[in-house]
């Protein structure tokens, strides 16, 4: 995988737990190339691609249950944004919720792919190749 920006890379909880999950994830992702920013809720994560410009950042990872705004939500907000290039990033959820009805919701949402909790490392690595390829 080539070294490249992973935008709004969120996985917040406010439980300890999740901050670990996060902490493990941007570090893997780290090790295998990518630039991470964090956004702590759904809202912020908007916020953050709204105003970046095109092409800064190459994909969303979106932790399903996030605080202020969940990721279904965030994902409809950035579909609906008026630049183009912005509304089309490529968003994979990130859930503990595994169910067939949980994956067709991340995709009615706007979202292009949904993987599980907890991450298995190889599984993340290749669903981000195929996304960025």
């Amino acid at each position: 995988m080539n070294e490249c920006d992973l935008g709004c890379y969120q996985c917040v909880t406010s439980q300890k737990q999740g901050e670990l999950n996060q902490e493990i994830v941007t570090a893997i992702l780290g090790e295998a190339g990518f630039t991470i920013d964090v956004a702590e809720n759904g809202q912020l994560a908007v916020d953050m691609l709204q105003k970046s410009e095109p092409g800064f950042y190459q994909l969303v990872l979106m932790d399903v249950q996030m605080p202020v705004m969940n990721g279904y939500e965030a994902a409809t907000r950035i579909r609906q944004m008026e630049d183009k290039a912005l509304s089309s990033i490529p968003i994979l959820a990130m859930t503990a919720n595994a169910f067939e009805e949980d994956k067709k919701e991340a995709l009615k949402c706007g979202m292009n792919g949904h993987i599980a909790k907890p991450i298995d490392v190889n599984t993340l690595l290749e669903t981000l190749d195929r996304m960025l390829d």
